[in-house]
């Protein structure tokens, strides 16, 4: 039996005003942020969005509440952290967590990968 295809996402709720300057520090490292309410792979964004950031905000039982109105956002990685059919190396996933860390007081997320449909691919710029 073949596992469905998937993409190994980080799920992060990102204070609003900090979304633009986060994913462009995060392309330099060739991560991707994919707002969850506009991802390509969702039928219904906007609904996503809310159960994603619902469903975060509660379990943490207050710890996470003044993140109830944050961007719920998937970080992908580009295609330089991945080598062939291997899984993910670790220096791919330290580079996130790293990444995030630095905007700790303006992100929440759990250092663990979950996996959704796949995104688009971004092209690199050698495929020009």
């Amino acid at each position: 039996m073949r596992r469905t295809p998937h993409e190994n996402v980080a799920t992060v709720l990102v204070e609003p005003g900090t979304l633009a300057d986060l994913e462009l520090a995060l392309m330099e490292l060739d991560l991707r942020v994919w707002p969850i309410r506009s991802a390509p792979n969702v039928v219904d964004g906007p609904r996503t969005a809310f159960q994603v950031r619902r469903r975060l905000v509660m379990a943490q039982r207050g710890a996470w509440d003044l993140a109830e109105d944050w961007v719920p956002v998937w970080v992908t990685f580009g295609d330089s952290w991945r080598e062939g059919a291997e899984p993910l190396p670790w220096r791919a996933h330290d580079a996130l967590w790293s990444a995030l860390a630095a905007y700790a007081d303006h992100v929440r997320f759990h250092r663990r990968l979950g996996g959704v449909r796949p995104l688009l691919r971004v092209p690199l710029e050698a495929d020009h």
